[in-house]
């Protein structure tokens, strides 16, 4: 196995099961809090997933392409083309809501915050499956399934 498989794997591997942990586990937990308690716990995931997701994510579906590229399989390209999207929709779905909840400034959730926080689920939960299957995918096609 290369240097490249490998990393493949952990990467994806970690990208993967956190976005996909947060859909099933920590959202779900998050939405039974009072509004104004959603805001902080929001604003704080901001700054640790914030940080280092976006990375991540990114390196994920760079090196799903390169393993693609390099070893054109049908479980390396779907793994590439899930990841690839699973990008994409960060980018247009929960980048910008992230950003409009990093700007509130007050304490208190302002009106339309939960129903903004409910559409960030629904992305979530699509890229969260996407990079689940992505990591499926790509293991399937370095351990060849």
């Amino acid at each position: 196995m290369s240097w490249v498989e490998v990393a493949a794997i952990l990467v994806i591997g970690f990208v993967g099961s956190a976005e996909f942990g947060s859909v099933a586990l920590v959202h779900p937990v998050i939405r039974k809090l009072a509004p104004d308690d959603q805001l902080i716990f929001e604003k704080g995931l901001l700054k640790t997933f914030g940080r280092i997701m976006p990375v991540v994510m990114t390196l994920a579906a760079v090196l799903a392409i390169v393993l693609a590229v390099d070893n054109p399989t049908v479980w390396l390209a779907l793994a590439a083309i899930s990841l690839g999207i699973a990008l994409v929709v960060t980018i247009i779905g929960n980048v910008p809501i992230n950003l409009r909840t990093g700007r509130i400034n007050e304490e208190a959730a302002p009106e339309g915050f939960l129903a903004m926080r409910r559409r960030w689920d629904v992305f979530q939960l699509i890229r969260g499956s996407l990079q689940l299957l992505g990591f499926v995918f790509v293991t399937f096609g370095i351990v060849g399934a």
